[in-house]
């Protein structure tokens, strides 16, 4: 028997069901792109919410990860008191071919 969680495990779209643009729009924002660009860096489920480098607080960390569950690009689950990550990158490359590969690619310097 499972025991009882003290948060109701998150909600996940499924990358097939989410349209191009909403892909777009939940990669356009800097802080989403960046976490999306460290998960792909770190191998799946080892990343809880709270260990990424990011310049916002916990309330608008959190509003970034349902954007990102909610266009399918995230998958979540609890771990004891920790909620770990992994990027559905298999799933996404499934869907938008190639889209994730150019957003993970290293920006120019100039």
């Amino acid at each position: 028997m499972a025991t009882a969680s003290h948060r109701a495990a998150p909600d996940h779209t499924h990358p097939d069901d989410v349209p191009l643009l909403a892909a777009l729009a939940a990669l356009s924002d800097p802080v989403r792109l960046s976490l999306v660009r460290e998960l792909a860096g770190s191998p799946e489920w080892s990343r809880a919410c709270g260990s990424f480098d990011v310049p916002v607080g916990k309330a608008a960390l959190s509003h970034h990860f349902a954007v990102l569950r909610g266009a399918g690009l995230v998958e979540q689950r609890d771990e004891g008191p920790r909620r770990v990550n992994r990027l559905r990158r298999a799933e996404y490359d499934a869907r938008f071919p190639g889209l994730l590969e150019l957003v993970l690619r290293p920006e120019p310097q100039g």
